[in-house]
Formats: structure tokens, C-alpha cells, sequence
């Protein structure tokens, strides 16, 4: 029996995770579930899964929640997070809560040694370095959960060992495109939030619906990757895969292409990495090749998906410009959603908060954290000067 801690309950991954989890009952047990705004959600999970912590973000949600619940300590804020990351009890953390505030917990986790599950890739895009080397320090286990990483961790005999020594050529991650691979520029220019979170293929949140529309995404996946595999930015590729079949590959020096196909749902890769090295039943079905249909396979656009290369000129850049990259992200990102900015305003507020603000090494949490702050400003800044009206 594994205690495991889940950090951003009540996401699509959190959901997903506790559908695996309640599957085996006899491997698992729930010790920590966190929430940032869907309380009365976290309050029917604690119920449901009775955890021995819940954290939430302020004192008033944490008062609320707490007088609901009387065998479930509520904690509160990053502290919390921490807390219920490295308690001596856990066995795994997963590490879903989206953008930077899931920063600190992960790392917390990784310092502790735990077995940690990344859904949070803004942790490595932001701190690669250092997570990486914090994950040799401690001896923690690092798992990809994103459903590309997972694929290309599956792929490969000695995942985090060099490419080389493993005598891989390549990586190439899929994209689905998003819901606007095959929509002109002209009529990007048009795009509303409501449109940009219909996703063709996945269920997620807001947020990284958004920055699959403009293929950020797959740019701060790229960078993951990077420091996933120890790969080079020039040796991963990105390709357009609309029906989200397979879902990344690996390329080998004598000509071998292996490549991990299922259907589109996360509960896959969140089995394999909380079972790994084993196999268990996760609930998805079987790929029936002969009903998913053609695979259609393209170059991605990077006219009129600048984010790619905007991803790719931060991490050869290195040092604190990959957070610098998702704090303007996250800024243009959240305007747009609110309906501040327009949707082709996102790379622009990203490439020049990019010019702006001056990269430093990134070789301590300080100094990351101290260039996402930066980053922030200077985009909400920018944000302003450039209002759009809609």
C-alpha cells in the first residue's frame, strides 16, 4: 500500500488520477489532495477518498473547508503544498498543478526523494538545471506523466541517460495541432477564448488549451524534453499528428523507429507511471487499429505558430529565459482569457518580454522565482500599453 499526495485535485489530471487510483484499492491510498479555487469539488473528493490532508490556498477557503471536514487536516498555501509533498509517509506525489505555483511543491518533493509524477512541466521549463541536478542529489524518481514524455520514456532502454550511450538520433514529439492547425492566419486574428478551449481531441483546463491553440505547449514540451532525456534542442523534432494516435517516437541511429500509439486519454500514461516499472489496468480501451483510421502526419506552421520558436530561442538562450518565456506566457495567456488581449497578441507579449528582460543563471530557486517576477511585470507592462479592444 503506496500513500500518494495529489497535487491539483480537482484538474483534469487530478480527476484522471483518482479514476486510476480507485481502480486499484489494494496498491493505493490517497494521503494529500490540493485545490486553488474548485472547493465545494474538493470538499466531495475529500469525502469520497478521505485523505489525511487537503491544502487550499487561503485561510478563509481553509476555515470553510475545515469545518465540513473533522477526520481531514486543512493546511494552507505553498507551505501546505510543501508539507504534504515531503511528509516521511509518501510514496509518490503527483504534480499536476498548472503553470509556477506548482514550482515549490515539486521540488519539495524531489528534495525528499519521493517518486514524482510531472504534470507540471512548467517546473522543468522554469528550473530544468536545477530540478535535474536536485533529482541526482536526493535520489528522487522523476516520471513524465505528459502523454508525449511518457511515450518517448516508454521508447527508450535507459530513459535520462545520454542519447548517445542509448544510440538515439532523434526525438520527435507529436502535436495535435490544437484546435486551429489548419485555420489561416487571417482568421486567427478573429479567435475568442471560447473558441480556443475546444480542444479536438483532449479534455483540459483553460489554460493549457490556450497554449495548445497557439502550440506553446508543445514548445514547453519541447524544452521538458530537453531535460527529460538530456537531449539537445536541435535533436527534437515536433510533428503534426492531428488524430493524436501516437503519441511521440524516437528515432535510433540504425534506422529503427519506435513509437507509442493509444487512444487519447491520460489515464494511460498516469498508469504506467505510478505502476512503473510494472503494467496495470488504467481503464482505457485497447487501440483498435483497423476503426481509428488513417494517420495523417505535417510540418507545423511557424508563421502562424510563433510560440515554437519562440520556445526554441529561450532554451538555446538557457539560464533563467525558459521562465522568463512561461511568465509571459502565463500573463498573455490569462489576459486573453479575460478578454484583455487577442489571440495573435500572445506570442507578441511573450517575444517582447523576451527583449526586455535580461536572462540570469538559473542556478538557484532565488533567481528563478526573481526572473518570473520580472517577467510578469514587464508583461503586464507591455499588456497595457498594447490594450486591445475587442
Amino acid at each position: 500500500m503506496q500513500y500518494v499526495t495529489l497535487l491539483g485535485a480537482t484538474g483534469s489530471i487530478g480527476r484522471s488520477t483518482l479514476d486510476v487510483l480507485e481502480r486499484h484499492p489494494d496498491r493505493y491510498r490517497v494521503f494529500a489532495l490540493s485545490a486553488h479555487q474548485r472547493i465545494e469539488e474538493l470538499l466531495h473528493l475529500c469525502q469520497h477518498y478521505k485523505p489525511l490532508y487537503a491544502v487550499v490556498a487561503n485561510a478563509s477557503q481553509a476555515d470553510w473547508l475545515q469545518a465540513r471536514l473533522t477526520e481531514c487536516s486543512v493546511l494552507v498555501g505553498t507551505e501546505g503544498l510543501c508539507q504534504v509533498a515531503e511528509d516521511e509517509r509518501v510514496g509518490m506525489v503527483m504534480a499536476a498543478i498548472v503553470g509556477a505555483a506548482g514550482l515549490a511543491p515539486t521540488l519539495a518533493a524531489i528534495r525528499a526523494g519521493k517518486k514524482v509524477l510531472l504534470a507540471n512541466k512548467e517546473s522543468l521549463v522554469m528550473a530544468g538545471a536545477l530540478f535535474m541536478a536536485e533529482v541526482q542529489r536526493h535520489g528522487a524518481t522523476l516520471l513524465p506523466v505528459d502523454s508525449e514524455h511518457n511515450a518517448l520514456f516508454q521508447c527508450m532502454p535507459r530513459p535520462g541517460t545520454d542519447l548517445d550511450v542509448q544510440g538515439v538520433e532523434r526525438l520527435v514529439l507529436t502535436a495535435s495541432g490544437g484546435p486551429f492547425w489548419s485555420t489561416s492566419q487571417a482568421d486567427l486574428v478573429k479567435v475568442t477564448p471560447e473558441q480556443a478551449v475546444q480542444h479536438p481531441r483532449w479534455s483540459m483546463g483553460p489554460k493549457i488549451s490556450v497554449d495548445s491553440a497557439t502550440m506553446m505547449n508543445k514548445g514547453l514540451e519541447l524544452i521538458e524534453a530537453c531535460w527529460l532525456f538530456h537531449a539537445p534542442e536541435h535533436r527534437v523534432d515536433i510533428c503534426i499528428h492531428p488524430q493524436s494516435i501516437i503519441h511521440s517516437l524516437v528515432q535510433y541511429r540504425d534506422g529503427s523507429t519506435l513509437a507509442q500509439l493509444g487512444c487519447p486519454d491520460m489515464r494511460t500514461p498516469i498508469a504506467v507511471a505510478l505502476a512503473w516499472p510494472e503494467r496495470i489496468g488504467s481503464g482505457v480501451p485497447l487501440l483498435d487499429l483497423l476503426r481509428c483510421g488513417p494517420l495523417e502526419f505535417s510540418a507545423p506552421d511557424h508563421d502562424r505558430f510563433p510560440c515554437l520558436d519562440l520556445a526554441r530561442q529561450a532554451m538555446r538562450a538557457g539560464g533563467t529565459a525558459p521562465a522568463i518565456l512561461n511568465a509571459a506566457n502565463e500573463v498573455a495567456v490569462a489576459a486573453f482569457l479575460q478578454n484583455e488581449t487577442s489571440f495573435m497578441s500572445i506570442p507578441v507579449i511573450i517575444s517582447q518580454t523576451l527583449e526586455h528582460v535580461a536572462g540570469t543563471p538559473a542556478d538557484s530557486l532565488e533567481a528563478v522565482l526573481d526572473a518570473d517576477a520580472r517577467a510578469r511585470s514587464c508583461a503586464l507592462r507591455l499588456l497595457s500599453a498594447n490594450r486591445v479592444n475587442h
